[in-house]
């Protein structure tokens, strides 16, 4: 099976602060951030709510993505949330923990 790769977008609340990321395994991550096992802008800022997310082929793939989000201006996030997850709904009680 091949490896797949996510780019994904945590919020603290709706149109709140936003963190992008990469990981190779989204259930881990999202894990360790709800945890706070991760130090920094998500821990100091009270984010672990998986709002966004999506697949790659490659960690290459994933990375430019989360490169070109990083680099989007907050109501394109925004936009791209609400384009997917209108109610913003924490998206990781759908992933097997």
């Amino acid at each position: 099976m091949d490896k797949l790769y996510f780019v994904y977008l945590l919020s603290n609340c709706r149109r709140g602060v936003l963190y992008v990321g990469v990981t190779n395994d989204l259930v881990r991550r999202i894990s360790e951030h709800k945890a706070k096992r991760v130090p920094g802008f998500t821990n100091i800022h009270g984010i672990s709510n998986l709002v966004y997310f999506e697949e790659h082929a490659s960690i290459v793939q994933a990375r430019e993505r989360e490169h070109v989000l990083k680099r989007w201006r907050r109501d394109w996030k925004f936009k791209l949330v609400e384009e997917n997850n209108p109610e913003w709904n924490d998206l990781s009680d759908r992933l097997a923990f």
